[in-house]
């Protein structure tokens, strides 16, 4: 697989991240098997697809924390989190604090 396809991966996830991108529609999308694109998606950038999709929500969520006054469960479901636990357990397992202490330790 080619760098610009992964290039092309990676811009399909940045592209599709608010509708929580799945590995089947991006291996769709570049053409490949599931399995081929998540091997080569792991071997490039270093992660699984899923924990990179995480991440980059997670990213996005902080920027929503540090720039607005939303509700934590507000970003947390729009960022596709089942729950403001779910949120939660993934935010402070990325950061090492939770949503509202990483909010408070910004302002």
């Amino acid at each position: 697989m080619s760098v610009k396809t992964i290039e092309t991966m990676i811009d399909w996830v940045e592209n599709n991240i608010e509708e929580t991108p799945t590995l089947e529609a991006m291996a769709k999308y570049v053409g490949y098997s599931s399995y081929y694109c998540s091997s080569k998606f792991h071997e490039a950038v270093g992660i699984s697809f899923k924990e990179y999709v995480q991440q980059r929500k997670l990213a996005l969520a902080v920027s929503q924390l540090m720039n607005t006054n939303k509700r934590i469960l507000d970003i947390a479901v729009q960022y596709g989190f089942s729950s403001n636990e779910a949120f939660t357990r993934a935010f402070s397992k990325l950061y090492g604090c939770s949503p509202n202490e990483y909010r408070k330790q910004s302002n």
